[in-house]
């Protein structure tokens, strides 16, 4: 449309940014998070194993579950308080319980499953003490305490497994938000691969055939989510180009890698100890991939006006009733 020989169309429009301002706030989130969200992963397949071999009756891949899940979320905790930048922030999560937040709700569960896993990690301990006087009493009330804590702390690990997926996707940035039915499994197949990655590695080779199948299951659990992810529209991208979609892709590649390894290892040390180091290197490309691609659909303001125009559209082609 014209007046006078001036044009009057308006120039499309640039959405870079609004007033001068991002279109999205990027996460304040550093790697330290990224890091987070493999630790707290590793430790919650760690207690599950360690439950696992308490009552198969494998003491070996038993003790190196309960320390794994201990080192894991002692991990974990430093690298959440770090981020934080102050440890009074931990301390003020835990002054109310807010059941509609995911960042509450995960902070109680670090919390109580921190504990349980350090008491049942301790335990292992028990041998070393003397069999008589006090020493001795604890020797012998040890282990039964440490089973059950271990159980206790196996029990709350899904939730810690999988809500950190929760939390991402409670978020605003796109390429999180729209992964929310997918995000869970990726990180619950992650955390059990990693674990079971350690336990080839460091259990004796005799007790460690229920982790190749663990980490089979692993595998299928994460492809199937990962699946999923390249197929949430236009916000799926971050995850198959660039930094972020390499990282993903590395991770998926040494996933395959380290299952088949596993299930060819048998009782090779060699074969294990390869299969395991894939199997945790997969989930630390994972979870840092995942991280990356947030952080990349969150700088780039395409990944939330182009899909919210999407949704404006469907909405007027729709005839009222």
């Amino acid at each position: 449309m014209t007046r006078g020989g001036e044009r009057l169309t308006v120039p499309p429009a640039d959405f870079a940014s609004y007033y001068g301002r991002p279109v999205l706030k990027p996460p304040v989130w550093k790697y330290d998070i990224a890091g987070y969200l493999f630790t707290g992963g590793l430790a919650a397949g760690s207690a599950l194993i360690g439950a696992g071999a308490q009552l198969t009756g494998r003491p070996g891949l038993r003790k190196v579950g309960r320390w794994t899940a201990l080192g894991g979320v002692a991990a974990s905790t430093y690298l959440l308080v770090h981020d934080l930048g102050r440890p009074a922030r931990f301390h003020h999560m835990l002054r109310v319980a807010k059941v509609t937040s995911p960042m509450s709700v995960g902070t109680w569960i670090l919390a109580a499953f921190g504990p349980l896993a350090g008491v049942a990690a301790v335990a292992e301990l028990a041998p070393l003490l003397p069999q008589h006087g006090v020493l001795g009493l604890a020797r012998r009330i040890a282990p039964p305490i440490g089973n059950v804590a271990g159980l206790a702390a196996a029990a709350t690990a899904p939730a810690l497994a999988t809500y950190t997926g929760v939390l991402l996707a409670d978020t605003a940035v796109p390429s999180w938000h729209d992964a929310y039915p997918s995000l869970p499994f990726v990180f619950a197949g992650s955390a059990l691969a990693a674990a079971s990655g350690v336990g080839l590695i460091a259990a004796p080779a005799a007790e460690t055939a229920p982790l190749r199948r663990l980490a089979l299951a692993a595998a299928a659990i994460e492809f199937g989510g990962g699946h999923q992810l390249e197929r949430q529209g236009l916000t799926s991208e971050p995850y198959t180009h660039g930094r972020s979609g390499r990282l993903v892709r590395a991770g998926r590649a040494l996933l395959a890698v380290g299952t088949a390894t596993a299930l060819l290892s048998r009782r090779s040390r060699v074969l294990s100890a390869i299969s395991g180091a894939a199997l945790v290197a997969s989930s630390v490309a994972t979870r840092f991939g995942v991280f990356e691609a947030g952080r990349v659909s969150a700088r780039d303001p395409k990944y939330t006006v182009v899909p919210q125009r999407e949704r404006l559209n469907e909405n007027r082609s729709v005839t009222p009733l």
